[in-house]
């Protein structure tokens, strides 16, 4: 039997910002640029933000006051590893490494290893989170 594109698996969505397409209907977004999208609404959306879906997204901004210690990291890519796993069920999260940026001491990265079920692909993706430091900082 001949396998499916990944865009059929995938399916399409709206763009994230909301935007027209060129023939002046909404923009949809398909296969992985999809995925993608999804996993930042994920990531970005606060549980009770959406009324419908009260559980829906992940709660990061808990940690934007915490220090960036091994314990915090350790916390932080739990929550994003249990959130990926309960909403965005065409992917596979095979490790999250976050590391802070060398440049920002209030930026972590977030690099996601994930794999498209349907296809067995492997990709990456890196999710920046801002934190807020607690001493040095001009906050």
């Amino acid at each position: 039997m001949p396998k499916a594109p990944v865009t059929d698996f995938v399916g399409a969505g709206w763009a994230f910002p909301l935007g027209v397409s060129p023939t002046g209907g909404i923009a949809l977004v398909r296969g992985e640029q999809e995925l993608e999208q999804a996993m930042h609404l994920i990531l970005g959306t606060y549980p009770g933000e959406r009324p419908m879906r009260p559980d829906f997204g992940c709660r990061l901004r808990d940690y934007i006051f915490r220090d960036t210690g091994d314990q915090t990291l350790a916390e932080i890519n739990n929550e994003v590893r249990n959130a990926l796993l309960r909403w965005e069920p065409r992917v596979d999260a095979d490790s999250v490494g976050i590391k802070p940026a060398t440049h920002d001491p209030s930026l972590l990265y977030i690099d996601i290893q994930y794999v498209v079920k349907a296809t067995n692909d492997r990709r990456n993706l890196v999710f920046p989170f801002y934190v807020i430091p607690e001493e040095g900082g001009d906050y």
